[in-house]
């Protein structure tokens, strides 16, 4: 399995983890890599559209730590 579909595998488990919740996990859709937002994530309430977690974005690490706090 290559990195990148190790991270797409993993993105899919967050996501789901996220649903679960009662969130769901928005990927930044920037192509350009010098970006800020590029490769970022956030989780957000489907119901509202209200942004959840940082607005910066967060990387994967930071979205599961995020998901299996007790907050």
């Amino acid at each position: 399995m290559t990195e990148t579909q190790a991270d797409k595998v993993r993105e899919n488990r967050l996501r789901r983890m996220a649903n679960r919740q009662g969130y769901a996990l928005k990927k930044s859709g920037r192509r350009d890599p010098r970006a800020v937002d590029y490769g970022v994530y956030w989780v957000i309430d489907p119901n509202t559209n209200a942004l959840l977690t940082d607005e910066k974005g967060l990387s994967l690490d930071e979205i599961e730590r995020w998901l299996t706090s007790d907050r």
